[in-house]
């Protein structure tokens, strides 16, 4: 291995905090064997604590666009199609488990969110809540109290059932200025 190869790999070793796929004993052994490696992999530890190099970057500063209100309105009718889709795609044919719609409802909300997200609907946070209980014989109400501005904020909802198993999915979108 040449000289400049492994100061490279020394430099990054102290910038980084990285750990080379060689070491030392296995690089000398390399080389008196006479085959060299070109190249050399490195794990970098750049996400953990203390190892960040000590250069801030200057804050990013955003004008103001003065714009009060939605360009244009929240695709509600796109979103009921997508609440139908996911829930029944998912819940058709299941069977209430405890556990497994503990799971669902973490699921279908993520769906759920990032369908709508892939929509492209400028400044507006989504908030999606799903619930899910057993079909049997019970009842039980939902809801929920907001506060928002009626002229941009909206929400959605979905109710599913089949024969074990209900779920409720609510979409508030609410306009961010």
């Amino acid at each position: 291995m040449s000289d400049t190869v492994r100061d490279k790999a020394a430099r990054l070793l102290k910038k980084r905090g990285s750990i080379s796929s060689l070491g030392s004993h296995e690089i000398k052994a390399k080389e008196f064997i006479g085959r060299t490696k070109d190249s050399m992999s490195t794990v970098s530890y750049m996400d953990e604590p203390g190892h960040h190099d000590d250069i801030l970057r200057p804050p990013v500063q955003m004008e103001n666009t003065y714009q009060l209100g939605p360009g244009k309105c929240f695709p509600l009718a796109t979103v009921n199609n997508i609440l139908k889709d996911v829930v029944t795609s998912y819940l058709e044919e299941e069977k209430y488990e405890a556990e497994l719609c503990r799971q669902m409802t973490k699921t279908i909300s993520e769906v759920i969110k990032a369908r709508i997200k892939d929509l492209m609907i400028p400044r507006y946070k989504i908030i999606v809540f799903v619930s899910m209980g057993q079909l049997d014989k019970q009842s039980m109400q939902i809801g929920s109290r907001c506060l928002w501005d009626t002229t941009s904020d909206t929400f959605s909802s979905y109710a599913f059932k089949n024969r074990s198993l209900f779920a409720v999915a609510n979409v508030y979108a609410v306009y961010f200025e």
